[in-house]
């Protein structure tokens, strides 16, 4: 459906009205998954309440949808300030008079009712919130990208486990270790795709030299020849803000990693298990994967070289929506939406190579560049500063390639995430890159 004709109000209504539906029915599995005292609770300081996440859902949708697109008066203005993500810190919101979890549903269903009457008589355009159906594409991707914020709450409270999904699929045979990616411009960013957020704009074109990069995403059993090399003990290979960090944090391994009788093993979603060996490591911060990448003779990608290697097609000179191509991502793409809870093994999805033959660029885990989180030439904040602006600056890391939590809506060769590099609740991993003339 993300192919869909935009052109067609019908076709477009449609479009909208099943990522919104989507993203509900997700909010509502992982809300209804946990009793309302786990609603209510806070499992992490780094975290909301689930239940807050739950009002906040609804409340940005009643703010965008029905008072900025349709004209409504507020329903109830005076929780506004409550789910404020700007006003109240997480480490503070479960001391705020929040919606019990009956009347947080309860307000999120009627909000959505009223945006699905909103959208059946909209006119989808004549208006920059309207044309595209992009205040609308933008709440769908909000939404989801609250799921993806709930899941990790779901991974960092404690208990029994209460979600489940299939395994993902199988390595898709061997690969070779790296892939050339040529010298040349290539267009990064897009002006076209409609529902893309504001830092993904403006389309620019960027020349870079030729590089190698990881094939997959750096495995489990890699990352842990690093530790058994006393990766966490060698200030070599960090940076001095790093260093300091490990020591402060007292990081030896990936989060959830626990080391029992010789074995590695990790909690994942209430479960503990051995660390698979051929998955892409997962839960390391900026700092970490930096280290791994100056341990094994390599770097960290640039944002730049990264996008290159997903999207540049070098035989029209254009650059893709998708490693793949134009097409929306399928199951055989990526691993993406929560539809498994795991990342896939390293070099799954041989349907989603990019060009230059690299694989799981989209999905599986976020994946931490060089790279500090700052506008485009000519960046324009739109619809509101507080999405990306405030955030542009040295203190905050672009990871690229969305995770297995990140629905297909929330997701391109464009779309930019970032994060402080001490995160490692977030779903991140890396693979890391070298430049042409450096032995590996």
């Amino acid at each position: 459906m993300l192919n869909a004709d935009r052109t067609d109000p019908a076709v477009l209504r449609e479009l909208i009205a099943t990522e919104l539906l989507a993203a509900r029915e997700r909010t509502g599995q992982l809300t209804g998954a946990v009793d309302d005292a786990d609603l209510v609770a806070q499992h992490s300081p780094l975290m909301s309440p689930l239940v807050w996440d739950l009002a906040h859902i609804g409340n940005q949708e009643e703010l965008w949808l029905l008072r900025n697109v349709g004209g409504r008066d507020p329903m109830h203005p005076e929780i506004d300030p409550l789910y404020d993500a700007f006003e109240h810190p997480r480490a503070e919101r479960p001391r705020l008079p929040l919606l019990p979890p009956d009347e947080a549903r309860a307000y999120a269903y009627e909000v959505r009712g009223r945006v699905l009457d909103l959208l059946a008589a909209s006119p989808l355009e004549g208006a920059p919130l309207l044309d595209a159906g992009f205040a609308f594409g933008m709440i769908a991707q909000h939404e989801q990208q609250h799921d993806e914020t709930m899941l990790i709450t779901h991974q960092l409270r404690q208990g029994p486990a209460v979600l489940d999904a299939p395994p993902p699929p199988a390595a898709g045979g061997p690969v070779a270790p790296e892939v050339l990616v040529p010298a040349g411009p290539f267009t990064m960013g897009t002006d076209t795709e409609p529902w893309a957020l504001d830092n993904e704009r403006p389309a620019h074109s960027v020349d870079l030299p030729a590089f190698w990069l990881d094939t997959v995403p750096v495995s489990n059993a890699a990352y842990q020849e690093f530790i058994a090399d006393g990766g966490y003990r060698d200030p070599r290979w960090w940076t001095p803000a790093g260093w300091e960090h490990r020591t402060a944090a007292g990081l030896t391994a990936p989060l959830f990693w626990t080391r029992e009788g010789g074995q590695w093993l990790r909690r994942r979603f209430g479960q503990v298990e051995p660390v698979p060996p051929d998955e892409p490591v997962l839960h390391v911060s900026w700092y970490e994967a930096d280290a791994y990448a100056r341990w094994a003779g390599r770097r960290l990608p640039t944002e730049a070289e990264w996008e290159k290697a997903a999207r540049h097609d070098p035989v029209s000179g254009r650059s893709r929506r998708f490693p793949w191509g134009d097409e929306p991502p399928g199951p055989e793409h990526a691993n993406l939406g929560q539809r498994h809870l795991r990342p896939a093994p390293v070099g799954a999805y041989p349907a989603g190579e990019s060009p230059c033959g690299a694989r799981q660029l989209i999905g599986d885990v976020w994946e931490w560049t060089s790279s500090d989180f700052t506008g485009y030439p000519g960046f324009r904040a739109w619809p509101y500063r507080e999405y990306s602006e405030v955030f542009f600056g040295p203190e905050y890391k672009v990871l690229r390639g969305g995770s297995f939590a990140v629905a297909p809506v929330a997701c391109r060769g464009t779309f930019r995430n970032w994060d402080y590099p001490v995160r490692r609740q977030i779903f991140s991993g890396f693979r890391t890159a070298r430049d042409v003339g450096v032995d590996a």
